[in-house]
This record gives C-alpha cells, structure tokens and sequence, in this order.
C-alpha cells in the first residue's frame, strides 16, 4: 500500500506542472497580444500623419492609441509578475523593467505633465510626442517579432532571410512614400519603389528630387529605411531576439556568428550590442561636428539640426542622400571644407566594416589595460594576434584606394573641373572624389564635366565599393585584394596566397572570384538592357549609371529622373543584387551539397 506522502508528492508534481502550463499559456498570448496592439497603434499613427483627416477624427483616434498604451503597459506589468514567478532570467526581466518605464513615462506625461512639456518645447511638441509613440512601438513591435525570428533561422536557409528582410524592408518604405502626407504632389509607385530601394540598399540614386518631392515626414521615412538598410533589419531582430529570449538553439548561434562576423560563440550577443552601440555613437559625433560646422556657435535651429542628422545617418550608412537639390554642390556647402571633411570621415567609418571597428576597438582595449598594468607597477601582458589578417587586408587595401584615387584625380582634373581652385582646395576635393566612390554618392563636383578617364577611375572605384560588413555594395575590397594578391601569388609560381605568414584558404580565392565574375555579369546585363531601354542617353553614362548603382554609390551624370520605366526598374534590380551580393542570390535558391567523399583525377586547361 502506498503511502500518503506519494500522493502528496503526485498531486504537488501535476499542480506544479498545471501551473507551468498555464504561465506558458498566458506568456503566449501575452506576447501575441502586445504584438498586434502595437501593430495597431503604429497603423493608427502612420494613417494619423500620413492622411489628411479632420480635428474631431483626428482627436478619436489619438483617444484611442492612448487607450491601447494603456493596454500595453498593462500586458507587460503582467507579463513582468509571471516571468518573476517564472525565475526568468535577470536580463529578460530588465528588458521588460526598461520597457514598463518607457510606456509608464509615456502615459504619466500625456495625462499629467501635457500642458507643462507643450510650453517648454512649443511648435516641437507634437513632433517629438509622435516620434516618441512611434519609435517606442516600433521597438516593442521588433522585439515581438525578433523573438519569432530565430525560429525561422532553424527552418530556412538564412540567405533566404536576409534577401526576405530587404525585400520587406523596400515594400514597406515603397507603402509609406506613397501616403499623401509624405509629398507634396504625389508620386508614381515606380519613383516610390526607386526611392525606398535606393534609400535601403544605400545607394542615393534619386528618379525625383528628394527635396522638392517628399515632405518632413516622407524624409523622415526616407532617413529611418537608410538606417534599416545600412545596419541590416537583421541586426536588429537578432539582437532583440537574444536579449528578450534570453538563450537561442547551437545551430541558431552558428548562423547568426556568421552573419555578424562574431570570433567565438560566446561573444554573439556582445558582438550584437557593440554594433549598435558603435552605429549610433559615431553617428552622434558626427552630428555634432556637422552641426559645429555649419553653426560655430551651436544655436538651436531646426533646419540646422535637421541637416545635421540626415546627413550624418546618410553617411556613416553611404547613402549619398541630401536634403538639398544640389547635395553638397548647393552654393552653401560647396566650399565648407570641413563638412566635406567630416562626411568623408563619416563614409569611410561607415564602409570600413563593423568587423574592422571590433577588431581595432579589442586592440584599443588591450592597450589601455596594459597602460593600467603599468601605472600599477605590473608587467606588460602580450596577447597576440589581436589584428587579424582581415583587418590588416582591408585597411591597408582602403587606404591604398584612396590613396591612388586621390592622385589620379588631382592630375586629371586639376586643369579641368578644378580649375581655379588652390592646391589645398584641390586637395580636398580630389581627396572627397577619392572616397565617396567608395560607395557614398556625395559629391562636390559634376561628374559630366570630368573627362573621360576620370569616370573611369571613379567607374572602378565604384566597382570595388566598400568593405565586408560594411555599409556599402560593390565586389569589397577583401575580394579585390585577394583577386591582387592571386595575379602576384601565381606571377611568382606559387601555388597558394600567402600574407603576413599567413595562407588564404581557397574557399575565399574561390568565391573571391565567384563574386567578380557575377557583378561583371550583372553590371553588363544592366548596361545592355538600359541602353535597349533608352538608347538616346549617352552609352557612357549608361556606364557609368549602372556602375553606380550595383556599387550602390549613387553618383550620376544626370540621366536618372530621364530613365524610362523600364529602366528604372533595371537599376532597381542592380541595386537591390549590389547591396545584398549576388553571390548571396544564388546561395539563397541553390540547394548546398554537402562535403563528398570522393574525388576525380585532376585534369589541365589551357588558359593561356
């Protein structure tokens, strides 16, 4: 016969495991809850701001996204009480603490403190409380969604996804350009679908003027999918996921460690939340310094303070966009050289590559513990290798292109487009023709007044592009260094590449070329379908157009707003295949083989 203390025992183990279920249950619909309401309410302020409606609708539906905050800080309090019932993990349980006090200040300041914060910031007021709603919700909404996320990275080929989150990304800035309130006389969907994937690819090709076309709020669109597109949607939903899910699958961390570049597992999460704290501190900094050089004294003028925040976004991402018709050629800007200087700064950090920043920022690190060591006495702690061969590659390869791009343009342009200009002006507007190739689309100059070998210098520069995890398109100077590298390694007779002791795998001496031959092949289909399209635009500047826009550098010679649709839609394409890699096209919808256990007797080609 059993004893009582059994069934207490089984009657305690299914009311435990009955209550378990439950707080998973209402965690669930919790969860979905908060998801849908906060998709509610950013429709809501989107149809607010994006439709002209009257005062009293206006009201009504400012009552009613009030009501679901409400709702919202509700969920989550209750959300908090279950996952501290639950002894969720001290991080989760910060994130929900942090985004309580977020809706709480929220609420406190509409119902209480409305009248107070209206006289401080006037004419503002209604500006901030909207970014305020919109971007708290749009985080509680990615953070939702980010925890769906990594589920889908154990399902789907995670080229998919990334293809997937820029294809979405286009899609809803192509809606949002196309509400009334974002132009000022409307635009056609093919304009609006230019100008989302220009401003998520980074590109900066523009079918319209940007200035003159789109309103506050359609520039404020414009902005926000500049810096989706330049940090990767993926950035963000990967580190949401993580840091309110608290824990992700091996197979899950493998994945993400490749898309972020992470040296070890261990450091995905700190990997993650150092690129966006590396993203918004430079582009803090360089707002500053915009913001100093266009007013010494740093009054508080909104046109000023709005310029300054564009353009630093537009970049440190290598957008190339400007509030201003003429971009950096307006009268006002051609000659403040320490803008020019700033943007260039702001464009190389941006197209450098996060991988490069993390390195040097771990070898930054290394030496101020070491200053520390020996402040205290201590000896020096050697820890080698902290600069990678990646690293090294990359610097070295940028500085050298700006280098060779900087000299060639001072000799070929000095007596033609620089003409008139000091040798120190000179130098600075060939050093900024040197950089933004480099995938930005800034310029200073008009690039149909260059001669002819200085678009081709400018075409290859474009070609090359940016930097791996970087910011920008292009085939990366990684692969146009390794491509270098192979011509020497094979000139000298050697059967392998080898730098600073160092031997490159021949997987990426493989895709290295894999890639060159793809973008050739795309930059031609799009040159030989432009010119078929429009056969009256000068076949250079089709050239030239279609160099820009795989390199997604956004330089023109003028022939963009007179594309035909057809055309358009060409370039969109070559922009979309530059900023995403076609390498990364064809991985997405060609199925892997796998390691095969055999192989074939090798056989000679002639080459040559």
């Amino acid at each position: 016969m059993k004893r009582p203390i059994y069934y207490i025992k089984t009657w305690w183990f299914a009311i435990e495991k009955t209550t378990l279920n439950l707080f998973r249950f209402l965690l669930n619909f919790i969860s979905n809850s908060i998801f849908f309401v906060s998709l509610i309410i950013i429709g809501l302020t989107v149809y607010r701001t994006g439709f002209p409606i009257n005062d009293i609708r206006d009201v009504f539906i400012k009552n009613i996204i009030l009501n679901l905050q409400v709702l919202l800080l509700i969920a989550f309090f209750v959300r908090l009480l279950i996952l501290i019932q639950t002894r969720a993990k001290k991080r989760i349980i910060f994130g929900e603490f942090l985004l309580i006090l977020v809706l709480l200040l929220f609420v406190v300041e509409h119902y209480y403190l409305n009248n107070h914060f209206k006289n401080i910031f006037k004419e503002w007021y209604n500006f901030i409380e909207s970014i305020y709603l919109v971007g708290t919700n749009i985080i509680i909404f990615l953070i939702e969604i980010s925890k769906k996320s990594l589920k889908f990275l154990e399902k789907y080929n995670p080229s998919v996804l990334f293809l997937a989150s820029f294809i979405l990304l286009i899609v809803i800035g192509t809606l949002l350009l196309l509400l009334p309130s974002a132009t000022y006389n409307g635009i056609s969907f093919t304009d609006a679908f230019f100008i989302s994937t220009s401003a998520v690819c980074v590109t900066g090709l523009i079918s319209v003027d940007v200035p003159t076309t789109f309103t506050f709020f359609g520039k404020t669109v414009i902005l926000s999918l500049i810096q989706a597109g330049g940090l990767g949607i993926m950035t963000f939903t990967t580190f949401f996921g993580l840091f309110f899910t608290g824990s992700s699958s091996f197979k899950d961390q493998l994945i993400i460690k490749d898309i972020i570049h992470s040296d070890t597992l261990s450091e995905i999460f700190k990997t993650l939340l150092k690129i966006i704290i590396f993203t918004f501190f430079i582009e803090f900094i360089g707002f500053l310094f915009i913001w100093f050089s266009l007013d010494p004294h740093l009054h508080v003028n909104s046109d000023n303070i709005k310029f300054s925040v564009f353009h630093t976004v537009s970049a440190f991402c290598n957008a190339g966009f400007s509030t201003k018709s003429a971009g950096l050629m307006d009268s006002a800007l051609q000659h403040n050289y320490l803008l020019h200087l700033i943007i260039a700064f702001l464009v190389i950090a941006g197209g450098i590559g996060f991988p490069i920043l993390l390195n040097y920022y771990k070898l930054i690190k290394h030496l101020f513990y070491n200053f520390g060591r020996i402040l205290k006495g201590k000896s020096y702690s050697h820890k080698p290798h902290i600069i990678n061969v990646n690293s090294r590659l990359v610097l070295i390869t940028t500085f050298i292109l700006i280098m060779f791009g900087m000299v060639f343009f001072l000799l070929f342009e000095t007596n033609n487009s620089l003409k008139g200009y000091s040798f120190g002006e000179k130098l600075i507007f060939s050093f900024f023709a040197s950089v933004t190739p480099r995938t930005a689309g800034f310029n200073t100059i008009d690039y149909s007044t260059v001669l002819p070998i200085t678009s081709l210098l400018t075409m290859f520069l474009m070609w090359i592009g940016a930097s791996p995890s970087g910011t920008g398109g292009g085939i990366k100077t990684s692969t146009f260094a390794i491509a270098m590298l192979n011509i020497f390694s094979f000139a000298r007779g050697k059967n392998r590449i080898e730098v600073w002791r160092r031997e490159i795998s021949s997987q990426s001496v493989r895709k290295a070329f894999a890639v060159i031959q793809l973008s050739l092949l795309v930059v031609g289909l799009s040159v030989l379908l432009v010119s078929m399209f429009n056969p009256e635009i000068d076949f250079m500047k089709i050239i030239f157009e279609c160099f820009s826009a795989f390199g997604t550098v956004g330089l023109s010679m003028g022939i963009t707003s007179q594309l035909s649709e057809a055309s358009k839609w060409v370039i969109i394409v070559t922009m979309f295949l530059g900023r995403v890699g076609t390498l990364t096209l064809f991985v997405a919808f060609l199925r892997k083989v796998s390691t095969v256990k055999y192989k074939y007797p090798t056989d000679e080609i002639i080459i040559n």
